[in-house]
């Protein structure tokens, strides 16, 4: 193995029929590179992962998914265990209650924001962690999503359970997006993501949470002069008078800590290339 996967077939194991299933060879990969006392594999699917342990002779694994019964969100993984291999849903990419010819409210794959997808799959993470021995991990493929015009990583939004010890990039082959053709610019998602979360600690779990949330630029410290009336300038909508753009930036932390800040303004105005002087007083943005 190296740090890029590239697997051109999907192998013998598992239905091929079934949407979203994983290559059985990146399961035989791990198994055989980290060789586990006691193997489960959670959101199971098409029995890729239950096909290969039986064909690597490994008979101590568990094999969980709402297909056989098993909730990941309210039942316990029933087995403390070595190492788990996890490959969820990608949000809502592929409808998983379709194959199974079933509703069930729990399916991660149900039509749910973003922000209730990830909330879920941090519980089934600290789950699946909590049930790993001391010295166990946790393998997790998951994908990127790109929806509306937005871009979506799901390990960059997801909680870290544990210490990080690998990240894998796999290169996907056969996609659906590979049959498509899309107009203007657009370059399709053609990875995915392995990571594999170490537990080193009994009872102390190192936790990675990413917080989004909006910040005014101005309130910066290092924006640059430059920067700041660029951005007043497009807020004004390409040009304005000295008094608009002073009422933009007057509470600028860069302001706030300037008695001549006004005097800053104009000298700024007058120094770079992307300011052009309409008329008296009235300033335009110029890139080209």
């Amino acid at each position: 193995m190296n740090s890029i996967l590239s697997y051109k077939n999907r192998g013998k194991w598992g239905k091929s029929s079934y949407r979203g299933n994983c290559s059985g060879y990146i399961i035989k990969d791990l198994l055989q590179f980290f060789k586990p006392i006691k193997f489960v594999e959670v959101f199971s699917g098409g029995n890729t992962g239950k096909e290969v342990a039986r064909d690597l002779g490994i008979t101590n694994s568990v094999h969980l998914d709402l297909i056989n019964g098993w909730n990941a969100l309210i039942d316990e993984i029933p087995t403390g265990n070595d190492f788990t291999f996890s490959h969820p849903p990608y949000w809502d990419i592929i409808s998983y209650e379709e194959q199974r010819g079933e509703y069930h409210p729990d399916d991660l794959s149900n039509n749910m924001s973003y922000d209730e997808f990830i909330f879920k799959l941090d519980k089934v993470n600290a789950k699946i962690y909590q049930s790993l021995i001391n010295g166990g991990r946790h393998a997790i493929l998951i994908g990127d999503v790109r929806k509306k015009g937005k871009y979506y990583s799901i390990i960059k939004d997801m909680t870290w359970f544990g210490d990080l010890e690998i990240h894998l990039i796999k290169v996907q082959h056969n996609t659906f997006s590979e049959r498509k053709t899309y107009n203007g610019k657009f370059i399709p998602i053609m990875h995915e993501h392995l990571l594999v979360f170490k537990k080193n600690q009994i009872w102390a779990v190192p936790l990675k949470l990413t917080k989004t949330y909006e910040f005014d630029l101005r309130n910066f410290e290092n924006m640059t002069w430059r920067d700041l009336i660029q951005g007043a300038l497009e807020f004004l909508g390409g040009e304005a008078d000295l008094a608009s753009i002073y009422e933009v930036i007057k509470d600028s932390k860069k302001a706030q800590k300037n008695k001549h800040w006004k005097e800053k303004v104009r000298q700024t105005l007058q120094i770079h290339e992307n300011f052009v002087s309409k008329q008296r007083g009235k300033w335009m943005l110029k890139i080209a």
